[in-house]
């Protein structure tokens, strides 16, 4: 059977094609881009059978409706709860659900969260620009013709792995997936200019609560609050935006750097939010409230180690799930978790083996 091919007939809210972003274009001035909520779109491949950088589709609040017209797959949405169907059947986040030629991919309305991510098995088969496939829609460039999908485009995939009919059906744990609460403050390690603000000004960033403005986009979400006092003068000579920098230019008021975020700036950044808490950030809507909370440089790798053993962790469970001898394609409601042994026979240059294989749970 032929890899998927997708027509879009209608483009939702804005669209685009995404993967991990353009990493190491930044010095010839290309902004990295990429999906807004990596963690959630790296577990999104990972579901569907894909390597985390295969590019998808990022989902901003309202949907696109697409049509399967060409071949068969696995589609899968983590990210933001936005009403995601099949065929007006609605199917849950993180979950593996088999699709073929005639089927029509659906979002009703959002729920909770900002941005989804829609994978789909062998990745979406666009031109690589600088090594990505992610849309920079502000220079044009990657995805389909550098710009948000629209009604008629078509959405070729790559050539699935040889066992991607086996991920139908699985499930990503509760206890994996990114948390977005609301509430929870962002972590900030202090930096690297944070000594350009008074001992007021740094009290200030930690101590208040703001709001996300209707300035914000992919670029970077603009603040509303307290004004943070600096000691001096509020520009630098330009230099590297990091993800998550938290720039404050001379009226106060902070704005934290994202995907599309320039390569160079000359504000003075006060800080750096945490990549795991980057995630939930983009989550979040116009007129949310934001607070941050101070770590050090070791909590914060200790986070990001924790979410990469998450994704490492799914790994393994995907391949459980697949190397199963005959895992249960179940409706959505009944799929539960496959045993954790099993026995296959392969046959290998004419020989047969017989594989065994059991988990060994720590106690």
């Amino acid at each position: 059977m032929s890899p998927l091919v997708l027509s879009v007939q209608a483009p939702g809210m804005l669209t685009t094609v995404q993967d991990i972003g353009r990493w190491g274009a930044q010095g010839q001035g290309m902004p990295v881009a990429g999906a807004m909520d990596a963690q959630a779109f790296r577990m999104g491949n990972i579901i569907v059978g894909n390597r985390e950088e295969d590019a998808g589709i990022e989902v901003t609040l309202m949907g696109p409706k697409l049509l399967v017209v060409e071949g068969e797959g696995i589609v899968a949405v983590t990210g933001a709860e936005l009403g995601f169907s099949v065929n007006g059947h609605a199917v849950p986040n993180w979950t593996a659900v088999k699709i073929g030629e005639g089927d029509v991919l659906s979002f009703s309305a959002p729920r909770s969260g900002c941005r989804a991510y829609l994978c789909l098995s062998g990745g979406i088969d666009v031109p690589s620009v600088l090594g990505s496939r992610s849309t920079y829609t502000r220079a044009k460039v990657g995805g389909v013709e550098g710009r948000a999908l629209k009604k008629g485009d078509r959405l070729p995939c790559g050539e699935p792995g040889p066992l991607w009919r086996r991920c139908a059906g699985f499930v990503c744990p509760e206890e994996l997936r990114p948390r977005y609460d609301p509430a929870a403050p962002l972590r900030v390690i202090a930096g690297p200019q944070d000594d350009h603000f008074t001992p007021a000004g740094r009290e200030t960033f930690y101590a208040s609560e703001y709001t996300i403005s209707n300035s914000a986009d992919r670029m970077g979400y603009r603040l509303d609050g307290p004004v943070i006092e600096h000691e001096g003068a509020a520009d630098i000579i330009s230099d590297a935006i990091p993800l998550g920098a938290v720039q404050v230019p001379g009226h106060g008021q902070p704005i934290v750097m994202l995907a599309d975020r320039q390569t160079t700036g000359g504000y003075t950044k006060i800080g750096v939010v945490c990549s795991v808490d980057m995630a939930a950030l983009s989550q979040r809507l116009p007129g949310e409230k934001v607070r941050f909370v101070s770590v050090s440089l070791k909590d914060a790798l200790a986070l990001a180690r924790e979410a990469g053993g998450k994704r490492q962790r799914l790994l393994e469970l995907r391949a459980a799930w697949r190397s199963h001898p005959a895992p249960a394609v179940l409706p959505v409601e009944e799929i539960t978790m496959p045993v954790t042994r099993g026995e296959v026979l392969l046959h290998l240059d004419g020989e047969a083996h017989s594989v065994t294989w059991e988990e060994i749970k720590e106690e």
